[in-house]
Formats: C-alpha cells, sequence, structure tokens
C-alpha cells in the first residue's frame, strides 16, 4: 500500500510538471475564487441592505455598520484584484492600480443601485405573479443575476481582469444565467424565469427589454483572431423575446418594439416594430375516444 501511494504522489506530481495547472508554485498567486464569492455577498448587500444577511438595521446604527462593510469589502477586493493585474502583468503599480479601479467602482454604487430598482421595478410591472418590490429582491434569479452582471460590468470596462469573469460564473452556476460581464444592458431589464439563458461578451442591449427562459444571444461561429470584433446581436429598446429563441451574430439586430417568439431562431437583422414567430402546420392529439385527428392553429 505504502509503494503505490508513493506512485500515486511521482505520478501526479509529474502530471503537475507535464501539464501545468497549479497556482502557483512560482510566480504570483491567482485571486481566490472563494474570496471572490464571499465579496459578491458583501456587494449583494450594499446593493440592498437587510435582504442577503441578518442584520438589525435602524437609523442610528447602520451608518456605522456601512463604513465597517464598504472598509472590509474594499480591503479584500483590492486584494483579489492586486493579484489578478499581477498575474496578468497590468501595469507597473498593481497595488495601486487596485486600489484605483474598487474606489471608482464603490463611488458608482448609488447610480448602479439607482439602475437595479429600475430592474426590480421592470420584474414587477412584467410579471403578473409578482407580489411585491421585496418578493422579487429575495426570490427572483433573474434579478440577482442581473444585480452582479452590473456591478462586474462596471469591473470589466475598467479593465480589472479574471474577477469579473469570476462573479459572472459564479452567478451563472447559481442561477442557470450565464450573462459575460462585457455585454452592455440597458435600463429596466428583466429575465422571466431565467434559467438557460446565454448572453455574450459583444451583446447590446437596449432599455426596457424582456426576454424569457431559454433565449440566448449569442455568436456565429469565428476564429480565435476575430475575437475582438463584435460577435453578438444588438437588441434596441423594448424588445421581447420569448422562451428558447436563439439570435445570433454581430452585425444581428433587433429593431425598437419588436417581438420575437418562441423558439425563433435568426441570424439576420429585423425592422422596428417586428414580429418575428414560428408556424407549426399543426398537431395530433388524441381524443377521448382514442382516436387521432390534426388540430389546426
Amino acid at each position: 500500500m505504502k509503494n503505490k501511494i508513493e506512485n500515486l504522489i511521482s505520478g501526479i506530481l509529474e502530471s503537475y510538471k507535464s501539464i501545468g495547472g497549479i497556482n502557483h508554485l512560482e510566480g504570483p498567486n491567482l485571486p481566490s475564487r472563494q474570496s471572490i464569492i464571499r465579496i459578491v455577498d458583501d456587494l449583494e448587500s450594499l446593493i440592498f441592505p437587510g435582504f442577503r444577511d441578518e442584520e438589525n438595521l435602524d437609523s442610528m446604527n447602520y451608518p456605522y455598520l456601512l463604513a465597517s462593510k464598504i472598509t472590509h469589502v474594499a480591503q479584500n477586493l483590492t486584494l483579489e484584484l492586486e493579484k489578478s493585474l499581477r498575474y496578468m502583468e497590468k501595469g507597473d503599480n498593481p497595488a495601486d492600480r487596485a486600489r484605483e479601479i474598487v474606489l471608482n467602482l464603490l463611488e458608482k454604487f448609488p447610480g448602479i443601485r439607482k439602475t437595479i430598482k429600475k430592474d426590480v421595478e421592470a420584474a414587477f410591472v412584467g410579471d403578473p405573479a409578482a407580489k411585491s418590490h421585496e418578493e422579487i429582491i429575495l426570490s427572483y434569479p433573474g434579478v440577482e443575476a442581473i444585480i452582479i452582471h452590473r456591478i462586474a460590468h462596471e469591473l470589466w470596462v475598467s479593465g480589472a481582469p479574471l474577477i469579473p469573469r469570476i462573479m459572472s460564473e459564479y452567478i451563472h452556476g447559481k442561477t442557470g444565467i450565464d450573462i459575460h460581464p462585457g455585454a452592455t444592458i440597458g435600463e429596466s431589464f428583466f429575465i422571466d424565469h431565467g434559467t438557460g439563458v446565454v448572453i455574450g461578451e459583444t451583446t447590446v442591449i437596449g432599455n426596457r427589454v424582456k426576454i424569457y427562459q431559454g433565449v440566448t444571444l449569442g455568436a456565429l461561429s469565428v476564429k480565435k483572431e476575430l475575437s475582438n470584433r463584435k460577435r453578438h446581436p444588438t437588441i434596441e429598446d423594448d424588445v421581447t423575446i420569448y422562451a428558447g429563441a436563439t439570435i445570433l451574430g454581430g452585425d444581428t439586430i433587433i429593431g425598437r418594439g419588436s417581438t420575437i417568439g418562441g423558439n425563433v431562431w435568426l441570424v439576420s437583422s429585423v425592422p422596428p416594430g417586428s414580429k418575428i414567430y414560428n408556424k407549426p402546420a399543426g398537431y395530433v392529439v388524441k381524443t377521448t375516444d382514442g382516436q387521432a385527428e390534426d388540430f389546426q392553429i
């Protein structure tokens, strides 16, 4: 048994040398995924205090709790961001750059909260089953996904490496909603149900857009060397996209006020005010006496 264990250890060590994938015997360490997840939770609690953890909040103590929480988030996020910058060799002063990015993010929090409030209102107006804004904040996966996207997007556009993707993929695993942090999303955005939604890196979404579960805003197959071009569609204002629709390509534009039906496949633009849907020839149903008959729609 001892020899077998020693052989196993030798084999695994050899794989580290030949294959790689170890963090990091030499050189800078990568950011901690678990630390990023804790930071995500803290950032959510800054967006909606008292909704993500058990806190006794009142007007007297909250300024002190807020100061403590912001300091905690800033310190932890700066540390992980500095690791990311060192690993990616971005800039000569990664510690200063990390502090700058984190301060810039926190300064934008009032505006981020204002935008997210509009997302919550869009969910409340757009879902007849919603009984309150509080229900939406506490339980809707689409709202949680967009909260973290709006934070991760700010980090992405500031040039923060690695961490925005860790945030987005953590929420992807938690909600089933995959939004690349590079995607640009306007105000009052609502993802209903949400599971299986995919929104690619160069997607541009306007204001008051509503999408349902299983929607893909993706890319046509492109070569790796073309990765810096716009590969994903543009969705203009006031568009509704129903479940299972797939819209692909960087040149594809869905015009303002359009409705895209369920299971539609689009790789070209449609003008404003379009209604695009599949119209099956019919269904075959069994009647109560066991006979089959065509049902036209």
